[in-house]
């Protein structure tokens, strides 16, 4: 197909005058995936988030832009993954595209939202609670693209415990699942550091995300692993590096 490193405007077409515009990412098969919710962690809480945007109100947290920015500077890719529904999908590009906050933006990355529509989406996360049963199904389709011995998801940022789990489920370290609450306290599962921020969690983006090589072969991860975020010897072996 003679796709470009990174993302890749793709046109399906169906007759005269029926099209549909997508995108398709070109990423290294040994590439390194954090996963972020939208809703409540990129914003500061699931309703707001959706409808101040519209009417041109900042609800985003803050330093979310200049971190998610460093963490991409240091050879991460980033996978944005919703619970909305797809009739929503533009809406959540378009609003991804221009949040910025001091003139720095969101990196680029695929936005995977539910295949379903806006009432069954509604009733399965507000209704049913259930989000990650999506969520969790999404994750495994993006992981079988990649070799079985590779596991591409390297961290994730959610806001709900449907959150953790969803990332647990595909092999995401606990010390590297990181929550955030609409206060902007930012807390990890292994709770080695305490309750911080975005703000102070950019400040140690090469310990937490060290710089990735130009390949973007998994680099060597004892230090950073075992003595910053604490992840149990015994988990090494449940960890594909």
């Amino acid at each position: 197909m003679h796709l470009r490193e990174g993302r890749n405007t793709i046109r399906f077409v169906a007759g005269e005058g029926k099209q549909v515009v997508g995108s398709i990412y070109k990423w290294s098969h040994h590439a390194k995936i954090v996963v972020s919710d939208i809703d409540g962690t990129i914003t500061k809480s699931d309703v707001l988030g959706q409808v101040l945007p519209i009417v041109g109100k900042d609800w985003s947290h803050t330093g979310v832009t200049e971190l998610y920015s460093k963490i991409e500077k240091n050879g991460y890719r980033f996978l944005y993954l919703t619970a909305r529904a797809i009739g929503q999908a533009e809406t959540t590009r378009t609003f991804l595209r221009k949040l910025s906050q001091e003139g720095i933006q969101l990196p680029d990355g695929p936005v995977l939202t539910s295949p379903d529509r806006m009432l069954a989406s509604f009733t399965r996360e507000v209704i049913m609670r259930r989000p990650q049963d999506f969520k969790i199904a999404c994750l495994r389709n993006v992981k079988h693209v990649f070799p079985v011995d590779h596991n591409p998801f390297y961290a994730g940022f959610g806001n709900r415990m449907t959150d953790v789990i969803a990332y647990q489920s595909v092999g995401v370290p606990e010390g590297r699942i990181l929550t955030i609450n609409p206060s902007g306290e930012v807390t990890g599962q292994t709770n080695s550091f305490g309750k911080t921020s975005y703000s102070s969690l950019s400040s140690l983006v090469d310990v937490i995300f060290p710089e990735l090589p130009r390949d973007e072969r998994p680099p060597d991860e004892a230090f950073n692993a075992f003595n910053y975020w604490k992840v149990p010897v015994e988990d090494f072996g449940e960890i594909d590096f």
